[in-house]
């Protein structure tokens, strides 16, 4: 048994909400840390505005999620490791907006490698209209759950309960239709945390993520799946206001500097819209983003990348 435990009762702990407020200089600040170069992500005079990356939101939900993980004692904090991601975006967030954001506890359950811990992250914006909801995955390495059954919110099956991270239906996938290298470059986790205004030390300070028991620092999960995202939009040709859901999950860590393979399938339509399957392969060949799928509207809220 696990000598640290999550506390009991977690399933339906609150925080929030968090106001945020979003300008241009910190959507343009983002797409730049990521490489971005087209004229969307930083022409001020776009009557539109300036884009949104699809992964923008974790920007906006980060204060939300150092607060969810001060409420836990600092020895079972510290062990927190990004595991799932499922982002759905009702409205591509914009400058301008006033955006409220809460998050709420659905899943507590054990994984062979620590406690697995999923929260529902909502943001509305000055009108109360949902702007993104986001599925974030956490696990807590080495820490037990509280009874043996700690497990999911009311409603949720036990088969899903089983299978929180997966991010696509079951079943054969076919061999990628095309990859891409994309470089990592040497400071890409400095300008990221920046940029990103995310903060946490084990991507910036040597020091912190050797006492984390990491050989160097490392890439952020999110910034890793941003550039992948990235890149199956370039390879789609469609504009990011056109990404309605990502999911995927993370694995391997990403040094600095190397570069990732992404790798993609073709577009297959589905209820939801055209799905785009993915992943993103570190330097030694682990799937640092596996069971990775975009979803693209099919009428035009993004066309062409610009």
């Amino acid at each position: 048994m696990a000598s640290l435990e999550l506390p009991a009762g977690l399933v339906g702990t609150t925080m929030g909400p968090s106001l945020q407020e979003v300008d241009a200089r910190w959507l343009m600040a983002y797409a730049a840390a990521l490489g971005e170069t087209g004229a969307g992500y930083f022409d001020t005079r776009r009557p539109a505005g300036v884009h949104a990356h699809p992964l923008f939101p974790v920007c906006y939900e980060w204060p939300v999620a150092v607060a969810m993980r001060a409420a836990l004692p600092e020895d079972i904090s510290v062990r927190s490791v990004h595991a799932t991601h499922d982002l759905r975006i009702h409205r591509p967030p914009r400058a301008g907006d006033r955006l409220s954001v809460r998050a709420t506890v659905t899943r507590v359950e054990p994984r062979r490698a620590g406690a697995y811990v999923l929260s529902r992250y909502e943001t509305a914006d000055a009108a109360g209209e949902p702007v993104t909801t986001t599925e974030y995955g956490s696990v807590y390495l080495g820490v037990g759950c509280p009874g043996p059954d700690a497990g999911a919110a009311a409603g949720t099956s036990r088969e899903e309960a089983a299978a929180p991270s997966r991010a696509t239906p079951a079943g054969d996938v076919p061999a990628p239709a095309w990859s891409a290298s994309v470089p990592v470059a040497a400071g890409l986790a400095h300008v990221y945390t920046e940029c990103a205004r995310i903060w946490n030390p084990i991507h910036t300070d040597a020091a912190v993520a050797a006492r984390a028991g990491l050989p160097e620092i490392i890439l952020h999960g999110t910034a890793t799946l941003a550039l992948a995202i990235s890149r199956v939009l370039a390879q789609e040709g469609r504009e990011p206001g056109a990404v309605t859901r990502v999911t995927g999950r993370f694995g391997a860590m990403v040094a600095m500097p190397s570069a990732l393979t992404v790798r993609g399938h073709a577009p297959e339509d589905t209820a939801e819209g055209h799905r785009v399957r993915f992943d993103a392969l570190a330097p030694g060949g682990g799937p640092a983003i596996r069971d990775g799928a975009l979803w693209l509207a099919r009428t035009a809220r993004g066309s062409t990348h610009t």
